[in-house]
């Protein structure tokens, strides 16, 4: 069984509900369809002029945002998009994960997140990852992390701790491994300096204080954190010695644009952006999404959910 199979099998045995926003899209109608034929989980989908609780959801956002409605009416019209209102019925409890994002910017999914759900006790930083990975990817061991690639555009070093600690805990979750994660940098271990590098290396140390059970090195250069023939000639000390499967960019740029490098010249299929660090799991798609990325993204979404109150726990008492 390759990941991808492997991920939509253990998010069908939990048995969730799901919500996808963007019902008059046909590729969210197929993908419905597929996701229900293939019992991985319960769907409702929703349709402008048909939303099942635009009253107990606006009074939710005057609730959590009064600085921005200033009167019912203004709460209503705000979720009667069929986004915003997924993403409450996650927030109400009536689903565990919505699925959105097939036509809308991630800004918009992103703020209906952080507005009605927020992010997870202890938590600060909303991130994402891409779960990178060959076609044919036989098990785990093939899949990488890529965080963040998508929404924090130049995180300091507690930033890039959060990051780091938020894919880590995604990552057993959602593939099922331990977590080996890189710090990258231009620099391995002092063979350059500057103020980049001192970020990265003071991440790392923050991310050993927030999770010390977690193995993971920094600064390392992507090639010392993948292969370990060169781990052993640069750092053969590394507690990571070329076996990382958690790639911590340094800034969205690299991130992005590495990712997008391997999916177009490696041939790689990436799974996300996957949203990390809310209190309840929202899954963002990209404009571009077939079919089986709007059912991955369902899978995922139902996996984080199974682990959200482990989440919460956890960032209750680890906080940096």
């Amino acid at each position: 069984m390759g990941f991808r199979d492997d991920l939509r099998h253990r998010a069908a045995a939990l048995g969730g509900r799901v919500v996808l926003a963007e019902g008059w899209d046909e590729r969210v109608a197929e993908a419905a369809r597929a996701i229900e034929g293939a019992g991985l989980a319960s769907v409702e989908v929703l349709e402008p002029g048909a939303l099942p609780r635009v009253e107990e959801i606006a009074a939710l956002a005057r609730e959590r945002r009064p600085d921005r409605f200033a009167d019912d009416a203004a709460a209503r019209a705000y979720v009667a998009n069929p986004v915003v209102h997924a993403v409450g019925l996650v927030a109400l409890g009536a689903a565990d994960v919505a699925v959105a994002g097939a036509t809308c910017p991630t800004a918009d999914v992103t703020r209906a997140a952080l507005w009605l759900l927020g992010p997870a006790a202890g938590v600060k930083t909303i991130s994402s990852a891409f779960y990178m990975f060959p076609p044919d990817a036989p098990d785990a061991r093939s899949v990488l992390t890529f965080t963040d690639a998508g929404i924090v555009p130049d995180p300091d070093a507690r930033q890039l701790a959060e990051i780091a600690w938020a894919a880590a805990v995604d990552r057993r979750r959602i593939v099922g491994d331990e977590p080996v994660v890189a710090f990258l940098s231009y620099s391995t271990k002092g063979s350059a300096a500057g103020p980049r590098v001192d970020k990265v290396r003071e991440a790392c140390s923050r991310f050993r204080a927030l999770a010390p059970e977690v193995t993971c090195d920094g600064e390392l250069q992507v090639d010392a954190a993948l292969v370990p023939e060169i781990a052993g000639r640069k750092v053969p000390e590394s507690p990571v010695a070329g076996r990382a499967n958690v790639l911590v960019f340094p800034d969205l740029d690299s991130g992005n644009i590495a990712y997008k490098l391997v999916q177009r010249l490696a041939g790689a299929a990436a799974v996300g952006p996957i949203i990390q660090g809310l209190a309840r799991p929202v899954a963002d798609l990209s404009r571009g999404a077939s079919v089986d990325d709007i059912v991955d993204a369902a899978a995922v979404g139902v996996l984080q959910a199974d682990g959200t109150s482990t989440t919460q726990q956890e960032g209750a008492w680890r906080s940096l």
